[in-house]
Formats: structure tokens, C-alpha cells, sequence
């Protein structure tokens, strides 16, 4: 049940009236007025609100164990309204849970889910939940998205009481930015409510059912950017007091008190941090500040984002730390050991310092031993150089003799000295057509090692499964054929393990598969760096480096924990030219 509840897309109506300005369409597929939902709904087992069906909606006959495209084996189903379903299952090509919402090809939404779900993932931004695929087909029409187990719902989190003003800080800065991205490439969400955020073990906050909720509810609305931004205060606000910044209960959380209106959330819990209280109230005061607030209110998720960036951060509380035990000198360290104690007379004897380390008798035997060894080593040096002398005095008085010069081998030769070969260009390499960062491959040999080039999270590893994915990798540029004997590469992330592989390419645009091209040399580490060496040096102008296999890690600002790597610099060294 807590799995479901964690991971389950929200798509249901949780409360009894939406404070939102969002909608959702009032008639039915041919037309007739819908009833309320509020009078027609019924709570499920996860809280959320099942509606009574349309006749005229067909609903798909699907049961546990049902697979999808013979790859998506449904487990659970976790809602069920409006002619679809929404359900946990399995992706047993990855071996990996997801979500899955599925309705027929006929319902009078399926063009405008398909379209909203393909321009979501379009976005690509980790900050939401993605949809890996959608698909039309055998008259289903089907969603299929990330499942995140180790993440909780902003529910969940309010039920056990309000944030703390750093966590309340770190949901509106990261949910405003998130959705000011989304509003730049013209998606909307509309059904921002607590359910549709997660907050991983990482403490990263992502949103879920970005466009396809709101498709799926048929919820449009004349401004979005308006309807998203008050959903934003509104998460603010509850996660300042735990309450709903309306007169009626809604998700888990009471309503403010009837007649009352819209208050301020320092009046209505004590301890709330002041900047964040006025900044709940001008993201959901839109039509104005009040009296007592004089900044302007925030009507899109961008001055949100703005605004939450102008006040002063907010720093993570200072770690607790258990006090040291406090220290206890012992009767043998006061000097009274095998002393008899007479009752009430204290015994102050100080301790007496231990001698310096050389003053004990162990100390002065060991300088008698050094020095003897010091003069022997003195006399048998000066006794070998006067030998020395000697015999070179010898030789040269003699002059019936010569000096043979001494035979040069070829370990005596010195080593080819070798020089970095710098980078012209570089671009990434994607055989599959699904690249991993594609704009940062330069930042990988542009000097800087705060900036990087990163892989995308991958369930499999360390090895990459060939099936998924044979490699991903980038191709360099030296601008001419040169000698390549070494290449050195920092890496981000250390763990078991990492292998990387040098190439000699056609082009910044291989055209010829991996396995064909000439091998230069393999390295593989554990560490946060690798030299990779050739037996002998490779001439060529263009080199690829093709990872194959990357250490699990944990998720961060930019994607999901799996096993995945980023390359910050390299640099390539080869013989100088004459």
C-alpha cells in the first residue's frame, strides 16, 4: 500500500471542490451535461476519487499478468475512472517497475493523452517523472512512465505535520523552476496538487503527470501559467501549516476555518518563517497584494521562481552531534595506586611527566646505536671513494692503455617524448539515435573540470546490457593525423566500475559500427580517473572513447540513481613530431 501510494500517478479528483481555476469539461462524448463528480464520486483504497463511469465509454477488460507490446506486465491496478486505468507494472525487457495508464483507442481523450504524453517526454527534464513511451495499439491506447519506489508524496509528508523552512524552501524553489522550464516549452500541468509531488531519498522534489493528467481529466483552462502558479502557493501554503489554503478539506488536510477567507500562513500557525509566508500569499493572491503585503503578487511560474530567488536562501539546519563522554582520570593515573586511602583526607599528588622519548634508557641506547652506524657508514664511504681515485690515477698514468667505451643498449636509449595532442572538435557519439548529453561533449576538453559531459541512469550495470544499450561515448577531433599513445580521463563518479575503450574513427560521424573499428587500447577503473595506454602509438585524426560499463551511484539534480558516469576532462598525449 505504501508502494501504490508513492508511485501511483495522480489522475483523480481528491478534493470536494478545486480551488484552482482549472475545469475540467462539463459534457460527455455526445454531448449530454455530466453530474458533478463531487455527488458521483466514491474514495478507493489509496484515498483518491473514483467516478461513477459513462455508459458510452467503453472500458478495456484488463486483469493482472495482462501484458502490453509482450513487454509491460501489469501488476496492480491502482485507479480506475472515466473509461481508463492506471496501473503499477512491470517492463520485463528492463527488468524494471513502471506506471502504465491505459484506455481505448475510441475515448473521446485518447488523441489529446497521446499527444500531451509525447510532448512531455519530449521535455526530458529529470525534474518530472518521464514518460518513456505511448503507443496506439490493438485499440488501447497506453502511457507508460517512470515508477520511483523511493519516493514519498508530499501527502505523505504533511501528514506527519508541517516542513521545515528549509525543506518548504527546497519544494517551492525546486517545484517554481521546474515548472517555469515546462511553461517556456508550452506544457502545462493543472493538476499540481500534493499527490503529484515526490520528494526522493535524495531530497530532490519531482512532479509527476505533467500535461497527461490534466489530458486525462480533460481539464483545460485560459491561463495555465495562472492555474500553476496558484497550485504552487498552494503546496506552499499547506507545507507551511498543514492545512489547505481553502474553506474546504482537500488531500489529507483541513480547510481554513469557514468565513475567514484567505489569512496569511505566519496568522495561522506560530514559527512559520515570514518570507516564506508572504511568498505562498503573492503566488495565490493573484489579483493583488493585500494590504499588508506591498510586493506584487506572482502570476506565472517564472516570478515565482524569481521571487523565491530574490529572498534570502534559507540554509539546512547545523547536524546534531552527541556530546563526548566526559573524561574520568582512573586511581592508578592520581598516583594512588597500592596506596591505602584514609577516610576523608583527599590525595593531590601530581602526577609526574613521563621523561622525553631519548632521556629513557631505551632512548639513550638506541643514540649510542645510530651514531656507531653513522661513523662505519662515514669510514666505508670515504674508504671507497679514495679507492676510486685510485685506480682512475692508475689508469691514466699508464699511457699503453685505453678507456673502452661502455656499449649502448637499446634500454639506454631515452623514451619517445611525448606531448598533448590538443582537441579541434568533438561531438557525441549515438549509434542508436538516442544520445545521452549531446550539447556538453565539449566540456569535456574545454580546460574547466567543474563542467562535464554526463550519461543518462541505466537499471543494468555495471556492464551496459547490449540489448539496451552497446556503449555511449564521444568522438574527438585532433585536427590531423597524429601518433596517439595515451589518453587521461577524469571521471565524476568512483565505484565498481567503470571501462572505457579508445577507437581510431572515420570521422566526428563514424560511419562504420564500433566492432569494425581499429582498437587502440582498453582501461577500466574504480576510481575517479583512468589513463588509458596503447601498446604502440596509433596514428589517426579522429579518436572515439566508448563506455561500456559505469558504476551504480545515487540520484542527483539531474537524474535518477542507477548506473550511469560523466567525463569532466581529457586529455590525449602522442609522440612529437619532428
Amino acid at each position: 500500500m505504501a508502494e501504490r501510494s508513492t508511485a501511483a500517478v495522480d489522475v483523480a479528483d481528491n478534493s470536494g471542490d478545486d480551488p484552482l481555476t482549472a475545469k475540467a469539461d462539463t459534457t460527455t462524448a455526445d454531448g449530454a451535461e455530466a453530474q458533478d463528480a463531487t455527488d458521483m464520486s466514491s474514495r478507493n483504497t489509496d484515498g483518491e476519487r473514483e467516478t461513477a463511469e459513462d455508459p458510452a465509454i467503453r472500458t478495456p477488460e484488463l486483469h493482472s499478468g495482462h501484458k502490453l507490446a509482450r513487454r509491460y506486465r501489469l501488476e496492480e491496478c491502482v485507479t480506475r475512472l472515466d473509461g481508463f486505468s492506471s496501473w503499477r507494472a512491470v517492463d520485463e525487457k528492463l527488468r524494471r517497475a513502471v506506471g502504465v495508464h491505459i484506455l481505448p483507442s475510441d475515448h473521446p481523450r485518447a488523441r489529446s493523452v497521446l499527444a500531451a504524453a509525447r510532448a512531455s517526454a519530449l521535455l526530458g527534464d529529470p525534474r518530472f517523472v518521464q514518460v518513456l513511451d505511448a503507443v496506439e495499439e490493438n485499440d488501447l491506447v497506453y502511457v507508460v512512465h517512470e515508477w520511483l519506489p523511493d519516493a514519498t508524496e508530499l501527502t505523505t509528508l504533511l501528514a506527519s505535520g508541517p516542513l521545515e523552512p528549509y525543506d518548504a524552501y527546497q519544494l517551492v524553489t525546486q517545484v517554481s523552476q521546474a515548472m517555469a522550464a515546462a511553461h517556456r516549452e508550452g506544457l502545462a500541468h493543472l493538476r499540481l496538487t500534493p499527490s503529484a509531488v515526490l520528494r526522493t531519498s535524495t531530497g530532490q522534489y519531482r512532479i509527476r503527470g505533467l500535461a497527461v493528467n490534466a489530458a486525462l481529466r480533460g481539464i483545460t483552462v485560459d491561463r495555465p501559467q495562472r492555474t500553476d502558479t496558484e497550485a504552487i502557493g498552494a503546496l506552499l501554503y499547506a507545507a507551511l501549516t498543514q492545512r489547505w489554503p481553502y474553506e474546504n478539506d482537500a488531500h489529507g488536510l483541513a480547510g481554513l476555518p469557514k468565513g475567514m477567507g484567505l489569512i496569511a500562513p505566519d496568522q495561522v500557525r506560530a514559527g512559520v518563517h515570514r518570507g516564506l509566508s508572504d511568498l505562498a500569499m503573492r503566488a495565490l493572491v493573484n489579483d493583488g497584494a493585500t494590504a499588508s503585503r506591498q510586493d506584487p503578487p506572482c502570476t506565472t511560474p517564472e516570478e515565482l521562481a524569481k521571487a523565491v530567488a530574490a529572498m534570502p536562501r534559507i540554509r539546512p539546519p547545523e547536524p546534531e552531534f552527541p556530546a563526548a563522554p566526559e573524561y574520568q582520570r582512573t586511581t592508578y593515573q592520581q598516583g594512588t595506586y597500592g596506596r591505602v586511602q584514609h577516610p576523608g583526607v583527599a590525595v593531590t599528588q601530581p602526577v609526574p611527566p613521563p621523561p622525553a622519548p631519548l632521556e629513557t634508557r631505551t632512548g639513550k641506547a638506541l643514540k649510542w646505536a645510530v651514531s656507531a652506524l653513522l661513523i662505519a657508514a662515514l669510514g666505508l664511504g670515504s674508504w671507497q671513494i679514495a679507492d676510486h681515485l685510485l685506480d682512475q690515477r692508475g689508469t691514466q698514468s699508464d699511457p699503453g692503455t685505453t678507456q673502452p667505451s661502455p656499449d649502448v643498449s637499446l634500454d639506454d636509449k631515452a623514451a619517445p617524448q611525448l606531448v598533448p595532442l590538443p582537441v579541434r572538435d568533438s561531438r557525441e557519439f549515438a549509434p542508436d539515435g538516442y544520445p545521452q548529453d549531446a550539447s556538453d561533449a565539449g566540456s569535456t576538453h574545454d580546460g574547466d573540470p567543474a563542467t562535464y559531459w554526463r550519461s543518462k541512469s541505466y537499471d543494468d550495470g555495471p556492464d551496459l546490457a547490449p540489448s539496451v544499450k552497446a556503449g555511449v561515448g564521444i568522438v574527438y577531433d585532433l585536427g590531423a593525423e597524429k601518433d596517439l599513445s595515451k589518453a587521461a580521463i577524469a571521471l565524476r563518479y568512483a565505484g565498481d566500475h567503470t571501462t572505457i575503450t579508445l577507437y581510431a574513427a572515420d570521422g566526428l560521424s563514424p560511419s562504420s559500427p564500433v566492432k569494425a573499428m581499429p582498437k587502440i587500447a582498453t582501461g577500466r577503473t574504480g576510481g575517479q580517473s583512468l589513463e588509458v595506454t596503447a601498446e604502440k602509438p596509433v596514428k589517426s585524426r579522429y579518436v572515439l572513447l566508448w563506455m561500456t560499463a559505469m558504476p551504480y551511484t545515487t540520484g542527483d539534480q539531474y537524474s535518477r540513481a542507477g548506473h550511469k558516469q560523466a567525463i569532466t576532462e581529457v586529455v590525449f598525449s602522442g609522440q612529437s613530431q619532428p
